[in-house]
C-alpha cells in the first residue's frame, strides 16, 4: 500500500488531495490522508470579509471530500520524523507515510515587533478574523482602526472595515505606498478608492511597537489607536527543521524543480511552507501560486506510482487582484515574474472577475471530483509554466 499523507487542508493541500484522489481513484493501492486541525475550510481569501463582521459560508473539509476516498484526520500536527516516515499528531496518534505533501502553510508573524502578540489583531485564521469582527463591533463612533501594513492584505482589510464601519476611523500605515507593486494606473484607482471610502493612508510609516492603546513608529511617534490589526510579514511551522529537513533563513523548505525537500526527496513541499525557486526568484504565497503547486504534486505523485517522472515545475503569475470593499476592487494583469502588465480591470468587471477568482476553489474542486484531473490546469499554460492535464 502506498501511504500519502497531507499536512494541511489549505487551498494547496486541498488541491493536492482532491486531484491525486481523481487520479489515483482505480487504484487500489494508494491511501490518501489529509491532516488538518479543524474540520471547517479557512478561506483565507475572504478573511477581510470576516473580520469586518460578514458571514461566509460553512465549507465543512469532509463534505467537500465526500465519495473522494481520502481520509480526513482532525488534529495538530506536533511532529515529524523524516527518518522512520511518521508524523505524530497532538492526541499521540503516529501516522506512517510512504509520501508526505508538507503543506502546513504560514501564520502572521507576531514575533518581529514588539507587542503584536499580546496587542494587535491578525487574519491568520478565522477565529483571529471573527476576534477582530468582535472588537470592532464593540468600538464607539469615531474611534480608530490602525491596520499596520500597506500591502495587499492591508489594503483589503481596510477597504472593507472602512465600508462595513463608515462611523470608524480607519488608518492605513506602512513603509511602502499601497498598490506599488501594481502599475501608475491601477496605483491611482486604488489610493482614489481608499480615498473615496474615508481611509486614511500613511506611507513611509514602520511600526517599532504596538502599545495597548496605539503603536509606537519608528522614530518615536505614538499614534493612538483603539484597535490595531497586524497585516504585515508571516512566519512558518517550526515542524520542518525540527525534523532536520533542508531550510531557508525564514524555515521554508528548500525544494527542487520538482518540488520535493533536497534533503528528503520522500517529502513534496508546497505553498506558503516551501521555498520554490523559479528563474525570476522564489515564489511568494499566495492562492494563485499555492493551488497550482498542489496540482502539480498530486501530477508528480501519480506519475511516480506509474514509474514515470514529472516535467519540472515551472509557474508563472497572471494578475494581482485587490477587492476595495464590496462593489469596487482592481486588477492588475501582470508579467509571469509578477510584474505589472499594461492591462487592468476597474470597477464592476474587477469585482465580477475577484468574486469569480475568491470562489474558484469550490468551483474547481468540485470539477476534479466529478471529472478527474485533467480539470486541473489552474494557471498560465505555456510560456514559463507546466501544463498539467
Amino acid at each position: 500500500m502506498n501511504r500519502i499523507i497531507i499536512l494541511g487542508a489549505g487551498y494547496a493541500g486541498m488541491t493536492t488531495a482532491m486531484s491525486l484522489a481523481a487520479r489515483t481513484r482505480r487504484r487500489q493501492d494508494v491511501h490518501i490522508t489529509l491532516v488538518n486541525p479543524q474540520r471547517r475550510f479557512t478561506e483565507r481569501l475572504r478573511l477581510h470579509q470576516v473580520a469586518s463582521g460578514q458571514q461566509l459560508a460553512d465549507l465543512q473539509i469532509p463534505e467537500l471530500m465526500a465519495g473522494t476516498g481520502i481520509e480526513f484526520v482532525e488534529g495538530w500536527v506536533t511532529a515529524v520524523d523524516a527518518t522512520a516516515h511518521t508524523v505524530r499528531i497532538d492526541d499521540e496518534r503516529t501516522l506512517p507515510y510512504d509520501t508526505l505533501v508538507y503543506a502546513l502553510g504560514s501564520v502572521a508573524d507576531t514575533e518581529t515587533v514588539p507587542g503584536v502578540d499580546d496587542h494587535a489583531h491578525t487574519l491568520t485564521n478565522a477565529a483571529s478574523a471573527h476576534a477582530l469582527a468582535a472588537t470592532l463591533g464593540r468600538l464607539d463612533p469615531g474611534a480608530t482602526v490602525v491596520v499596520g501594513g500597506s500591502g495587499l492584505t492591508g489594503v483589503e482589510a481596510a477597504a472593507e472595515i472602512a465600508e462595513q464601519h463608515p462611523d470608524l476611523t480607519v488608518l492605513l500605515l506602512g513603509r511602502a505606498e499601497p498598490g506599488s507593486m501594481m502599475g501608475a494606473r491601477a496605483q491611482a484607482y486604488l489610493l482614489a478608492a481608499l480615498e473615496r471610502l474615508g481611509v486614511r493612508v500613511r506611507a513611509g510609516a514602520e511600526i517599532a511597537k504596538v502599545l495597548p492603546g496605539g503603536v509606537e513608529l519608528a522614530g518615536g511617534e505614538h499614534i493612538g489607536a483603539d484597535a490595531v490589526l497586524w497585516t504585515t510579514g508571516t512566519r512558518v511551522s517550526p515542524l520542518a527543521a525540527a525534523a532536520g529537513l533542508t531550510v531557508d533563513e525564514r524555515g521554508r523548505i528548500v525544494t527542487g524543480d520538482r518540488l520535493r525537500s533536497v534533503s528528503h526527496p520522500d517529502v513534496y513541499a508546497i505553498g506558503d511552507a516551501a521555498a520554490i525557486r523559479q528563474s525570476y526568484g522564489v515564489i511568494h504565497g499566495t492562492c494563485q501560486s499555492g493551488m497550482p503547486t498542489g496540482a502539480y504534486t498530486a501530477a508528480a505523485i501519480a506519475a511516480e506510482l506509474k514509474g514515470r517522472q514529472a516535467e519540472p515545475f515551472r509557474f508563472g503569475y497572471l494578475h494581482q487582484p485587490v477587492s476595495l470593499g464590496r462593489h469596487d476592487a482592481v486588477i492588475q494583469f501582470t508579467r509571469p515574474d509578477d510584474t505589472p502588465g499594461r492591462f487592468l480591470l476597474t470597477g464592476r468587471s474587477a469585482v465580477f472577475y475577484k468574486e469569480t477568482v475568491s470562489s474558484a476553489p469550490w468551483g474547481v474542486f468540485g470539477r476534479v471530483r466529478k471529472y478527474g484531473a485533467g480539470m486541473t490546469a489552474l494557471w498560465r499554460k505555456g510560456g514559463r509554466s507546466t501544463k498539467i492535464t
